[in-house]
């Protein structure tokens, strides 16, 4: 076995050991052969399998809301959902060897102290599970996963009609992509994020979906007809924050617009987009609305208020200071 070590400027030490993709778990599953070549997926997806064989369960909170819980009792892991949902730093003895192997397998093992920490999670949306980033989310690559994906989820599968080919773009997890496997009978699950692309494989083959894996800049790296767009894209104001986060444009709505408008120009004749997002609200004025509304000229549509205050954390930023609140929306598209 192989160790790999760098000191990150967070101080904190990655590991990667580079040992002989374990077989013990991935045996008990029906594995595609080409997870295989990849020992981060095929390690990502062992211990996924072995946890739901554990019955492990765990919602994944709002940031404050874990900084709150982890005030709440601190110190280290006592048992799984510490380690693979608390993101609580641990000790060896408190996850099976064969699980500490797999993660090490994966470089996603970093030490704090004399202690581990998981560099990934794993949260449970619609009887699957998950895997995404370890809190806190701050890394330029990080993939987000938390209330919003709950609520985007619960949008989608409300409105999306069956169709033959979808696409989610901007998938991070690909929750939900997969969790629509049902409405369509072909899915693409897009990303520019490589380490999104890699979490999005290894959630497709937990759940058991088919899946095509695209690493593309919204649509531009997608071919084919296309009959049903979902996205669920960043939509902070925060151009020094991770990727997962800055939507761009004035207040963070640009991303979303540009998802529409690319959209739009790509769907089938009747085929649909189902953008959830976040919209900062002027003066009682909706600015993702009036940004989006030219591109829908060729469209029918409709737009829905979703919840009216989401992460209220951020109007206290300086760059948030002409915001009365942000509200969590939902743009249904159809083309005609």
């Amino acid at each position: 076995m192989g160790v790999d070590a760098r000191v990150t400027a967070a101080g904190v030490t990655k590991i990667a050991c580079h040992v002989p993709t374990p077989r013990v778990l991935l045996s008990r599953e029906r594995v595609p052969r080409d997870i295989l070549t990849d020992p981060r997926v095929a390690s990502l997806v062992a211990i996924g399998r072995e946890l739901g064989r554990l019955d492990y369960a765990f919602t994944t909170v709002t940031p404050a809301t874990h900084i709150r819980a982890l005030q709440h009792r601190e110190g280290p892991a006592l048992d799984l959902r510490d380690v693979f949902g608390w993101s609580r730093s641990f000790s060896r003895d408190v996850i099976p060897a064969a699980m500490l192997e797999l993660l090490d397998a994966a470089g996603c093992v970093a030490r704090d102290g004399d202690l581990l920490r998981s560099t990934i999670r794993f949260s449970t949306l619609g009887g699957q599970l998950f895997v995404h980033s370890a809190f806190p989310t701050t890394a330029p690559d990080a993939v987000f996963f938390g209330p919003d994906t709950h609520r985007f989820v619960a949008a989608v599968q409300r409105c999306a009609p069956h169709v033959e080919r979808l696409v989610d773009v901007g998938c991070g997890s690909g929750a939900g992509g997969i969790l629509l496997a049902g409405h369509a009978k072909r899915i693409v699950l897009a990303d520019i994020a490589p380490s999104a692309l890699v979490f999005a494989r290894v959630n497709a083959v937990l759940a058991r979906v088919e899946a095509e894996i695209v690493h593309s800049d919204v649509l531009a790296g997608v071919g084919g007809d296309i009959d049903l767009v979902i996205a669920n894209p960043p939509y902070m104001h925060d151009p020094d924050g991770p990727t997962y986060r800055d939507g761009g444009g004035a207040l963070g709505e640009g991303l979303a617009v540009r998802i529409a408008r690319d959209s739009v120009a790509r769907l089938r004749s009747g085929g649909q987009l189902l953008l959830y997002t976040g919209s900062p609200i002027v003066d009682g004025c909706d600015r993702f609305l009036d940004a989006v509304t030219p591109a829908l000229a060729d469209t029918h549509w409709s737009y829905e208020e979703l919840d009216p205050d989401v992460f209220g954390e951020q109007l206290a930023e300086r760059r948030y200071v002409t915001v009365e609140r942000i509200a969590a929306v939902l743009l249904r598209a159809t083309v005609a």
